[in-house]
């Protein structure tokens, strides 16, 4: 067994890891869902956009149920989203969203990660210039032709339709809409029979930071650490791939 066993017991560990935060995150969202248009999935798209990309990770239904439940009987604390912009080391823009129960907590935490890894927190509305919201749908293409898919979503908002392979290597359609057609190409989607595997908005580069790859090291232990606290929702930069 030795070092095979090893490795295999870190991967697993670590998408274990991947997987707890991945819930984490989703349940917080599935609360401030509830608790902004109530909870019923027929009459709150928000939520049913919670509870959709709950499945896309395997989340169990027990645990979206039971997120549902505390938030409906207000046993769950209220969240506040709040949006934090900075700079990584070597220029790379970094853009964080967070939701929170203590604001206080959140910002010295956010700033401390910026601090000990040699980044710069700057002021909202900074990198507004960099990053654009835009409204991102995946699905699984199959036959599909997406060609012609493209021509029928053009009148809900779509901006672009392309492929790309997902971590497992398996390729997956994605759809870029503006920010303020989410509802409009989600009605769409479902109209002609697209299940939709995630619906999300999204924080997108519009130009990109090149850097080394001794570079990226550096950067990437910011926005590990960035991550891996409780309170960050998600976490987007520019760094050129």
């Amino acid at each position: 067994m030795g070092r095979a066993f090893e490795f295999r017991k870190e991967r697993k560990l670590k998408r274990w890891s991947k997987m707890a935060v991945q819930f984490t995150r989703l349940g917080k969202e599935i609360v401030m869902a509830v608790k902004a248009g109530g909870g019923d999935v027929n009459t709150n798209s928000r939520l049913r956009t919670a509870v959709q990309n709950s499945k896309a990770v395997n989340m169990p239904k027990d645990r979206v149920d039971a997120a549902i439940k505390r938030a409906i009987s207000r046993d769950e604390k209220d969240y506040e989203e709040i949006v934090y912009e900075g700079y990584a080391p070597y220029g790379v823009a970094i853009l964080v969203e967070t939701a929170t129960d203590n604001i206080n907590r959140t910002v010295a935490n956010v700033r401390s990660y910026f601090t000990k890894y040699n980044g710069a927190l700057g002021k909202t509305g900074s990198l507004d210039f960099i990053f654009s919201r835009k409204s991102v749908f995946t699905f699984e293409p199959g036959d599909r032709d997406l060609e012609e898919l493209e021509f029928e979503l053009i009148d809900a908002g779509l901006e672009d339709l392309f492929v790309e392979a997902d971590e497992n290597g398996n390729d997956v359609a994605v759809i870029h809409a503006a920010f303020e057609d989410f509802g409009k190409m989600q009605k769409m989607l479902e109209s002609i029979g697209i299940e939709v595997k995630s619906a999300k908005l999204e924080r997108v580069a519009q130009s990109f930071h090149e850097v080394t790859e001794e570079q990226v090291v550096d950067i990437m232990k910011l926005i590990d650490r960035l991550e891996e606290d409780d309170d960050v929702q998600a976490v987007y930069h520019n760094m050129a791939e």
